[in-house]
């Protein structure tokens, strides 16, 4: 995360969560609020897609976990050094029409996707659909900050839950409609993405009309963010924090059907519910992090999200199929909080960059889990994919790094 050039310097508070010492002046404007939700779904639906169709593509084109986890590194690796670049710089230029422009560039690599005929295309179809969720996430993000009223923890758990939403419905939708017909079925997807091109159609036609002025409010608003030594720090354990959560996720969300279908001899369909069921609960715990947040503060939301997971992640490797799938569920539950706190505490940290930092957030949890996942597909290859969860099952312990984040002035 990039440090302003000129960032004040701020008291020494007891707590990061002070009730706002100036009201907002502005509504939650639930639409706008749900229109990105919404948007937020489709696209990760399709992005959902990619790593659900592994089975299929490792059976067609004969791959080995190790390129399989190239293929999500690409994909996700594109995403996440675009965002931040993007983010920056449409904090200075605003691009309302790169969100649906954005949206078209998904809909190619589906296209692309559905119709390769070797690995270096599936590659090709990865980074294009890279590129769209790149230009989505920060400008879709700001979207929901601006309607949000004040309530910003609130808005970006809506938003986030729209978006898990579309990670649980994407692998049933593929496990329905994909599997069993092949991979040409996938230009279904383009039928998503023809959605979303509409609903982002609409909210940039809002962001034109009201957009200036909801942003000179929200800017009235708010308090100084910490100094320059405050977010090194932050950036530090955000960092830490932010690679044991999504290399967790992960190994679930590209690598769970297949530890299934070894370990308990689950079929693709039947290991597809079982994904299902996780990132269900991830999108149900989603929620509760942004207004619990704007209550008790970000810091306490976090500490919960990891250190109330480690158990649960401690005990999946040695647990029954029946078991398993209480385990993914509550630890699903669990861990999805962390993410809404981390995006509105380091939005706190660097006010005024709202698309800079949305874009360095969301790019690191794409990079992560893009390089998580290929080094979890070589550990897979070489110690097999039951190993990889016993293995992993310690990373939520690395949230005792919480311990170190710097205190915000305020809940913003």
């Amino acid at each position: 995360m990039t440090t302003p050039a000129a960032s004040p310097t701020v008291a020494n508070t007891s707590a990061d969560t002070a009730a706002p010492s100036a009201p907002v002046a502005q509504k939650f404007l639930l639409p706008i609020v749900g229109g990105a939700a919404v948007a937020h779904l489709l696209n990760d639906m399709i992005q959902a897609m990619v790593p659900a169709i592994f089975p299929l593509l490792k059976t067609n084109f004969s791959l080995n976990f190790g390129q399989i986890g190239i293929i999500a590194l690409v994909y996700q690796v594109t995403a996440s050094l675009l965002q931040p670049w993007i983010g920056m710089y449409t904090d200075k230029h605003p691009k309302p029409w790169l969100l649906p422009m954005g949206m078209v560039m998904t809909l190619i690599g589906v296209a692309l996707l559905a119709t390769a005929g070797s690995y270096n295309m599936l590659l090709v179809a990865a980074a294009v659909i890279g590129v769209g969720s790149a230009a989505f996430h920060p400008e879709a993000s700001r979207i929901a900050r601006l309607a949000s009223g004040g309530r910003f923890g609130t808005a970006q758990s809506t938003f986030q839950v729209g978006g898990n939403s579309g990670s649980a419905i994407g692998p049933l939708l593929t496990a329905a409609i994909v599997i069993p017909y092949g991979q040409g079925a996938v230009a279904w997807f383009i039928v998503v993405a023809l959605a979303a091109i509409f609903v982002l159609y609409r909210l940039t036609l809002w962001v034109t009309h009201n957009g200036s002025a909801k942003a000179k409010s929200l800017m009235s608003g708010h308090r100084e963010g910490l100094d320059r030594a405050g977010v090194i720090r932050a950036v530090i354990v955000i960092c830490i924090l932010m690679f044991a959560k999504f290399v967790y996720i992960a190994s679930f969300t590209n690598y769970f059907t297949f530890y299934l279908m070894e370990r308990f001899g689950l079929g693709v369909q039947h290991s597809q519910m079982f994904l299902f069921m996780f990132l269900a609960a991830v999108a149900a715990g989603t929620f509760a992090g942004g207004p619990v947040g704007d209550r008790i503060g970000r810091k306490a939301v976090i500490w919960i999200s990891f250190l109330g997971v480690a158990p649960f992640a401690l005990a999946l490797p040695y647990a029954n199929l029946w078991w398993t799938g209480v385990l993914a569920i509550a630890i699903g539950l669990i861990m999805s909080s962390a993410f809404s706190a981390l995006v509105v505490y380091a939005q706190e940290a660097v006010p005024g960059r709202v698309g800079m930092v949305s874009g360095l957030m969301f790019g690191l949890m794409f990079g992560i889990g893009g390089i998580g996942a290929a080094c979890l597909g070589k550990l897979a290859d070489s110690h097999g994919i039951v190993q990889v969860y016993s293995v992993i099952s310690f990373l939520p312990l690395l949230g005792l790094a919480t311990a170190f984040l710097p205190n915000t002035r305020k809940a913003i």
